[in-house]
């Protein structure tokens, strides 16, 4: 490792192209075999290996094995944090013109980012909720709940005192890569996400990050954010 300046190493563990899928396709948060990384990656079982290592001492993953299968994810919120702002910066805004596969439209539209809600809707939310002051913006990076906050999210079933006991932040801005504006991270964003789950407003799709808006979530965001869906 580069000790005069770490953030050359992780950069260069992040550059390759066949880490950099991996990382990808475990953004979502989802635990993925090394076999099924190497499909992603195009790459071989034993380069998967390899990879994999390097990015678990890197501490970009961790794994856990279950039965005769190891499966790998994310080490934490903050890499997929790290990700997605990468993502940002590396990808430059598209003419509305411009022709886009079902999957960009999807992906662009509503997806999971980590263990917080991404992509158009997830931004929308994140602006109505301020808009509505019931979060605010606190310092560069951090959200703080408004007057009303702690009552709305009871009212969806969220605990916010509860979640001010959790280790990690309460609430951040992580700024989106398709719409280059922030969604709503932290303890809050994962509870929200996991809730909107639950309430069936969402629904996850077999191997794709992209989550499909149900026809409940449509109604449901327009009636409590506003939203177009």
């Amino acid at each position: 490792m580069n000790t005069t300046y770490p953030i050359a190493s992780i950069a260069e563990l992040i550059g390759e192209p066949a880490r950099a899928a991996m990382l990808v396709a475990v953004l979502d948060g989802r635990s993925l075999t090394a076999g099924e990384l190497a499909l992603i990656a195009n790459v071989s079982a034993q380069s998967a290996s390899a990879h994999l290592s390097k990015m678990i001492t890197g501490g970009l993953l961790k794994a856990r094995s279950s039965g005769r299968h190891r499966y790998y994810s994310l080490a934490g919120s903050d890499v997929a944090h790290a990700i997605e702002a990468l993502g940002a910066i590396a990808t430059l805004p598209r003419s509305s013109a411009a022709p886009q596969s079902q999957n960009e439209l999807e992906i662009r539209k509503a997806r999971s980012c980590y263990d917080h809600l991404a992509g158009r809707v997830a931004v929308e939310m994140a602006k109505a909720l301020e808009g509505s002051k019931i979060i605010r913006i606190s310092g560069e990076r951090e959200y703080e709940l408004g007057r009303d906050g702690r009552s709305w999210f009871l009212n969806l079933g969220i605990d916010t005192g509860a979640l001010r006991c959790s280790r990690r932040s309460f609430a951040r801005q992580c700024l989106d890569w398709t719409e280059r504006r922030p969604h709503l991270a932290g303890a809050l964003g994962a509870e929200l996400c996991a809730r909107t789950l639950a309430l069936g407003w969402f629904a996850k799709q077999r191997n794709k990050r992209a989550l499909r808006v149900t026809h409940e979530g449509v109604r449901e965001l327009h009636g409590r954010f506003g939203i177009s869906a």
